[in-house]
């Protein structure tokens, strides 16, 4: 026990260490929610994938699918690498670093006002985030809680508002540069703890072999196929392709992930972080992934609902519970990194958008630069304070699981945002009534599936391949309806071989020369 608690308590001093160092950056707002956009591709590429990969993926979405679909839940993690990070990196990386800047926008609804010429877009994005965002921060306790109740028997309560009070104490202190440089430090655990816990799992089981072989005698439900959960494509490859959409190509039109692209340095630093972000999703996410699909090893040891159905939460912590106490505490410090980074990626981005996107000019019109720090602040304790209440909440009152909660947010939100951010990136023809059209599908299509749900029949009965529909209805739908309705005008580069990224790495050594030049010709006089 002491091992474990020693190992906690250095990873909270950390934590709260780098956000006193970090205070001198948040003397204004593009250095409190953009790090003052000079942020190196290392720290950006951490920062992605801790925010990507929480202990949503790591207890939920790993312990549910990989119970699901064996071993070739691992193609999720391979998805998330070349989609969610590799590709993301590439396709949006540089288009949104040279537009944003130029645009001057430091939240995605910011973007869509100026890009599409509209105060109604900009509004109406930021409330999508504000309420998609809650649920998402909420069920990102889940899986971290469990973890500690199993590892320190501690009630659930004690270890959400634990964990609410640590990561508000460094992000009001530190602002963005706090979250990236935390999320630097809290990769390196993840990466090494992830190795370390795929190892001692598989030696538990008998070895490598041993595993797969006891694997493949479980049969499958609803499949007469042999050795369904070691197969190449898994028992269910139809649902399987949903999570692999929704857990890659999402990433594409989160507001939390696609702000990490605002923050970076010009220059190499998005080619290099492009390749680092992608190693680090294949040793998380793909390990994570591969580690659950042990889950159904331990069918006789987990938790169970009144109707049968496994409580998918507790597969993970169960198969983490035989370890040595080290590698326990080990767990409960990458849990808690993975969980810690991607709360409080979540918590400032919907500050900074009900701030800027909302009261900002809504509510109040005249704002200084430390008005708007302030209420930054007081918003980031607020959602931090609402979305563990509705975690506690959730978890009194057995709601959803966390995959369920997840998918809704995801669903809703990539599925309102991916087609318009996308597109107006890459087309100077895109109209107003297109973005509204993405907008209403995403929310909408979201949001009566939900209902239909908690009535007792769904329209789409799985959350996550509703997620997964709704981002593809808006990549397709924005271009069409752009066709017959009248565009934004917008001057776009078509794609070249010269890339955003280099011209606008151009643009500001020519900037830089300028300057220099005119300081220089100021001491001639």
């Amino acid at each position: 026990m002491i091992e474990k608690i020693i190992l906690v308590l250095l990873f909270i001093a950390v934590a709260v260490g780098v956000g006193i160092y970090c205070r001198k950056s948040t003397s204004t707002v593009d250095g409190f929610i953009l790090g003052g956009r000079k942020v190196g591709p290392w720290m950006s590429a951490f920062a992605y994938g801790t925010s990507y990969f929480s202990a949503v993926v790591f207890v939920g979405y790993a312990g549910q699918f990989g119970f699901k679909y064996g071993l070739a839940a691992t193609w999720a993690g391979i998805g998330n690498a070349i989609i969610g990070s590799l590709l993301a990196w590439w396709v949006l990386g540089p288009r949104t670093r040279e537009i944003t800047h130029r645009l001057g926008a430091a939240t995605m609804p910011e973007f869509f006002g100026k890009r599409y010429d509209s105060k109604a877009l900009r509004i109406a994005a930021a409330a999508i985030i504000f309420v998609f965002l809650i649920p998402y921060t909420a069920s990102v306790y889940n899986g971290l809680s469990r973890l500690f109740g199993m590892a320190f028997a501690l009630p659930y309560d004690v270890c959400v508002i634990g964990m609410a009070v640590v990561t508000c104490v460094y992000v009001v202190l530190g602002g963005y540069m706090a979250t990236v440089m935390n999320d630097f430090i809290q990769g390196i655990v993840m990466l090494l703890g992830i190795t370390a816990v795929i190892v001692a799992v598989i030696l538990n089981n008998g070895g490598f072999s041993e595993a797969v072989i006891s694997l493949s005698r479980i049969p499958a439900e609803g499949t007469a196929m042999e050795g369904a959960f070691i197969s190449f494509f898994g028992p269910d490859l139809f649902n399987l392709l949903g999570v692999v959409v929704l857990t890659s190509l999402g990433t594409w039109g989160l507001p939390q992930m696609v702000q990490k692209f605002y923050a970076i340095k010009s220059g190499p630093a998005v080619k290099q972080g492009a390749i680092i972000s992608t190693v680090f999703a294949f040793v998380v996410a793909g390990g994570s992934y591969f580690l659950g699909g042990f889950g159904r090893l331990y069918s006789g040891q987990i938790e169970y609902a009144a109707n049968g159905t496994p409580v998918y939460d507790s597969i993970i912590p169960t198969m983490l519970s035989t370890l040595p106490d080290v590698l326990i505490g080990l767990v409960i410090v990458l849990v808690l990194s993975a969980s810690m980074s991607t709360l409080s990626s979540l918590v400032l981005t919907s500050s900074s958008t009900l701030t800027i996107d909302l009261i900002q000019g809504n509510v109040v019109k005249e704002m200084s630069e430390k008005q708007k720090i302030g209420y930054m602040r007081v918003l980031l304790v607020v959602f931090v304070a609402i979305s563990a209440g509705i975690a506690l909440l959730q978890y009194h009152s057995s709601i959803v699981f966390i995959a369920q909660l997840m998918g809704y947010s995801w669903g809703a939100l990539a599925g309102a945002f991916l087609g318009p951010f996308l597109w107006g990136l890459y087309s100077g023809r895109i109209s107003k009534a297109a973005v509204w059209c993405s907008f209403a599908i995403g929310v909408g299509l979201t949001a009566v599936n939900m209902v239909m749900g908690f009535a007792g029949t769904p329209l789409i009965a799985s959350p996550i391949n509703c997620g997964a529909l709704c981002m593809l209805l808006s990549l397709a739908v924005v271009p069409l309806v752009s066709l017959i309705t009248k565009a934004v005008p917008f001057e776009i580069n078509p794609p070249s071989a010269e890339g955003a990224i280099d011209r606008e790495f151009e643009r500001e050594l020519e900037q830089e020369e300028l300057a220099s030049a005119a300081t220089g010709a100021a001491a001639d006089v």
